[in-house]
This record gives C-alpha cells, structure tokens and sequence, in this order.
C-alpha cells in the first residue's frame, strides 16, 4: 500500500466501520464462485478495513487473513471477528510472507475490496500469481461510487458543498472510476489471469446521519472535524443537501483474475 502521509486510524476507525455498508451476498456468492472456495482453503484480504468483506468470506473457507495498515481498524475488527481470522498489521508488500501463515491448507483468494488504490496493483497481481493454487486467484471488489460522485442532484451539492469545506477539487478516488478500472483489467491481463467482471446492484436510501457518517469515514484523520467544527460542518452540510433521503444507486463491481 502506498506510503501516504494519510492515518485512517481513531474516530477515522469507529466511523469506518459504523457507517461503511458491507457487500451483498451475492457478491460473496460471486467469489466464492470464480475461484471454487471451500473449508479446505485459505483467503487473504488486503486493506481489510474493520473486516466489511473478510468477514463473510471467512464463513466460507477454512482459514482467513485480514490485513491492513491501520492497528485501530483491526483492533475493531478483531471484537467482531470468527475463530478462523487472524488479524494482521501489514500493507500489500507482506503478501509472500503472510501467504506462507496459512499452510497447509491453499491459499485460494487474495481480495482487495475498495483498497486497491492504496497499492500497486500490477505488483499486486504479479505476485499474487505465484502464490495462489491453480483455479483461484484476485478479486478486486468496489461498494459503489463516492457519495459525491453520483449522478444525482444531492450527490453534486454534496460534491460542491465538499469543495468548499476542503478548499479543493473533490477527488474521484476508490478504484471505482472508469481509468483505474481499466488499469485493472490491463494488469491482471499482463499478469496471466483469466479476467471477468461481474456486477450487483441495487438501490438504498440514506438518512442525513448515514450520510454525514459515510462522509466522515472518508476522512482521513488530521481533517476530521471535531467540536464546534463538527456541528458546523453538519449545519453546512444540511443546508446544501437538504433533510433527505437521499435515494442511492449502489453498484458492486467485481472484477475476477483466475489463474
């Protein structure tokens, strides 16, 4: 993951994992497919969060691997974890080492789910390549577009009312746009996968405080607002966006490397 001055870690943390939907079963389903998961093998998932997709992946295989940089986003993930997870702190680069952790049993998937920005994903795929059993593999997994990318009339005073708060352009981010997407595809191509994409959508409709709450979550640590800002920035907010709901479209994108 890249050494960016950024810390995702304290109410960074607490909001991450209150406010950031997990996956559909169906999602789940979709990896567990592609790459043929049973008890008998092994998962690893980089940029794990507080444990959104390790977790119900774990419920499918015999052993799980939740990785991330941040020790406050783990730290709540181990109150919520299974018996067959085992928390690590560690970035995309321990990769070999925590792959050796899991034997015997194979390791069948590496996922990155709304992380992979944070890395470099042809060294990523390349390397993941050689450590997974043949028929497994990569799934790199994203939980819809920013709140502030939408195309709907909310999303862009949210969008607009951002770029004030922050003084700067509002940054598509996430792997979820069409660039980095294809960026994707290309480097699993280049690393011998056997590409696919699947999608699940569906819609949801947020209520003003899961939305504040998602839009904090993205934050990173020095600029969350706190005290008397905090109120200001919900104050602002609301007046740009309006009391809700906010109708969202939710697309899960699931792009599949086998090997």
């Amino acid at each position: 993951m890249a050494d960016a001055p950024l810390k995702f870690s304290g109410e960074v943390a607490r909001l991450y994992h209150e406010y950031r939907r997990g996956y559909p079963a169906e999602a789940i389903d979709a990896i567990v497919e592609a790459f043929g998961l049973s008890p008998a093998d092994a998962v690893v998932d980089l940029g794990c969060g507080t444990g959104q997709l390790t977790l119900p992946l774990a419920a499918r295989v015999g052993a799980a691997v939740g990785v991330d940089p941040e020790r406050d986003m783990l730290d709540i993930a181990r109150q919520h974890g299974a018996g067959n997870i085992t928390w690590t702190l560690g970035s995309d680069r321990d990769l070999p080492a925590i792959a050796g952790t899991v034997r015997p049993r194979p390791l069948a998937a590496v996922t990155a789910a709304t992380s992979l920005h944070w890395m470099d994903s042809a060294a990523v795929f390349d390397t993941a390549r050689s450590l997974v059993r043949p028929g497994g593999g990569v799934a790199v997994v994203t939980n819809g577009k920013p709140l502030w990318f939408l195309d709907i009339e909310w999303s862009r005073a949210l969008r607009a009312f951002l770029e004030r708060w922050n003084g700067r352009p509002a940054k598509h981010g996430c792997g979820t746009d069409d660039e980095a997407q294809r960026r994707y595809w290309e480097h699993f191509v280049a690393a011998g996968f056997a590409v696919t994409d699947r999608h699940v959508r569906y819609a949801d409709d947020l209520d003003f405080d899961r939305l504040v709450g998602a839009v904090l979550s993205a934050f990173p640590e020095h600029m969350l607002p706190a005290g008397d800002d905090r109120d200001r920035f919900r104050d602002q907010l609301r007046e740009a966006v309006g009391d809700g709901p906010y109708p969202e479209p939710v697309d899960v994108g699931i792009m599949l490397g086998v090997r």
